[in-house]
């Protein structure tokens, strides 16, 4: 009888040590598992990353001047109080010649700057700069009841502009304008005439390209000599 005991104590033991690895295999098993998806979270989440650093390179890798020229703030008056919205218009630039503008709406100031931001970025115009400080010559623009005057200066001049102008020269990368605006202070109506007088810009080169004529031709036109007018033309860089 107490043989038999012993048998049966010994079957148990062999038992237990039987399972206690494959219990060990299966909590490593598990552990592997957990750390597996772990990985793979973390792997998911280096994926996303670099799906936003390839958004960020088909911008160019360029670096914009970005202006926050107006926020209007809103209120909808609803049954639980009064419902907040933003309204953001942004110029931006990338103080080389190119320039544009955008608005944008949200629920929060930070989300609305970046809708117009983006909307801006995709609405880059390029100006002729002479110089590459002022423009080639003055303008006029008119949206609305706005009415702007843009008129190049000689250097040191500064940029003669305020408000909502001043954010669009020096985004543009102006350094000698001197502007007027007259009939409006509303900033959308005055960043959008200042537009239509900046897409009105041309250079010598363009116009020389298009008459069929050399650059120096059009400049002896002024009353310059022939070898001023070929300094010049050599100096124009658009």
């Amino acid at each position: 009888m107490a043989d038999e005991t012993e048998i049966q104590t010994g079957a148990v033991a062999v038992e237990a040590e039987a399972a206690a690895p494959a219990e060990a295999e299966g909590r490593g098993r598990g552990r592997g598992r957990g750390r597996g998806g772990n990985d793979r979270d973390r792997g998911g989440r280096g994926r996303r990353d670099d799906r936003r650093g390839r958004g960020n390179e088909d911008d160019g890798g360029e670096e914009f001047v970005e202006k926050l020229v107006h926020i209007n703030r809103v209120s909808k008056t609803v049954k639980g109080g009064k419902r907040f919205g933003f309204a953001a218009l942004v110029v931006v630039g990338d103080g080389k010649g190119r320039a544009g503008f955008g608005h944008g709406k949200a629920r929060e100031v930070p989300e609305a700057i970046s809708k117009a931001t983006a909307a801006a970025k995709k609405a880059m115009i390029r100006v002729p700069l002479k110089e590459g400080r002022t423009l080639h010559h003055d303008g006029l623009g008119h949206f609305g009841a706005g009415k702007v005057t843009v008129r190049t200066a000689p250097p040191g001049t500064g940029i003669i502009a305020g408000g909502p102008m001043r954010a669009v020269f020096e985004s543009l990368g102006v350094a000698d304008v001197v502007t007027k605006s007259n009939g409006t202070s509303n900033p959308y109506n005055m960043i959008r005439a200042t537009f239509a007088a900046l897409t009105e810009q041309t250079s010598p080169k363009s116009v020389a390209q298009r008459r069929g004529k050399k650059i120096a031709d059009l400049l002896r036109r002024g009353g310059a000599s022939a070898d001023v007018a070929a300094a010049e033309a050599e100096a124009i860089a658009e």
